[in-house]
């Protein structure tokens, strides 16, 4: 099976045992992203799911979706005519869990060199695989910050920081701008205490320090002043400053203090 099908069981697995935790009242609570609900970031994760599985079910009907999906928004509408049938609390962890267990089992069977219909462009299985466990890490921080909960972290989180890498001449393509120079060197230290490095050796444009902070930084849980990494060179802090892994429209990192509990 797909070693990166494996982690995105385990981190959906992780944030299982965290939701199923929950009081009824705390699916309500805004989190620190955008005020959403826990309601509307399991919704959010769900949709991806969903559109994940039918991505490998049937790509036509997916095509045909996401061509409705880019109608509706050309109307200005903010409802799409196609998705899951979205509930609350309880019931729609438990929506959950059985589409993401399900796209799970389909991308960890699927061939690792196909490639995948998506919003975007196409997508190779393993990124795409790793990009559903970059959704599931980043989101499951905002459950993770609302309830102020310690969380433990695994070396699987390789694969985030990978993309995070991988996105340095996104960042700055989906905001319109060129890169400022070559990707920095980066040196990180795994939640084992293994060190995984990226780039060319440069101590004059370099980002080091804890993998996980650089995970928070890159999918905008946390701005680069909360954390202790070391950011050398004008490009290193540049790219540190807006760094964004995800697809969508560029966004800004959470301001200085508002995600540092």
């Amino acid at each position: 099976m797909l070693q990166q099908a494996i982690d995105l069981q385990a981190e959906g697995d992780e944030l299982y045992a965290l939701l199923d935790s929950l009081s009824d009242s705390d699916w309500s609570r805004p989190t620190p992203f955008k005020s959403w609900s826990v309601n509307e970031v399991v919704s959010h994760l769900h949709s991806g799911d969903w559109m994940a599985v039918l991505s490998l079910t049937d790509s036509t009907e997916f095509l045909h979706v996401v061509a409705l999906r880019n109608e509706a928004r050309a109307r200005g509408e903010s409802t799409f005519p196609s998705g899951p049938e979205l509930t609350q609390g309880r019931e729609l962890l438990a929506q959950w869990r059985e589409y993401f267990d399900r796209m799970c089992q389909l991308l960890g069977n699927a061939e690792p060199t196909a490639r995948l219909k998506w919003v975007g462009p196409d997508m190779g299985v393993r990124m795409f695989t790793t990009a559903r466990q970059m959704e599931t890490w980043a989101h499951g921080q905002d459950v993770y910050d609302l309830l102020r909960r310690p969380r433990t972290y695994d070396d699987r989180l390789k694969n985030i920081a990978v993309i995070g890498v991988h996105t340095f001449g996104w960042t700055f393509a989906n905001r319109g701008e060129k890169p400022p120079g070559p990707a920095p060197h980066v040196v990180l230290t795994a939640p084992s205490g293994a060190i995984w490095e990226w780039n060319e050796p440069d101590n004059d444009s370099l980002v080091q320090g804890n993998a996980v902070d650089f995970c928070h930084v890159v999918t905008q849980g946390r701005n680069i002043a909360d954390t202790n990494l070391n950011v050398v060179g004008d490009v290193a802090a540049r790219w540190m400053s807006v760094a964004q892994c995800f697809a969508g429209d560029p966004k800004d990192p959470p301001a200085p203090g508002q995600r540092s509990w």
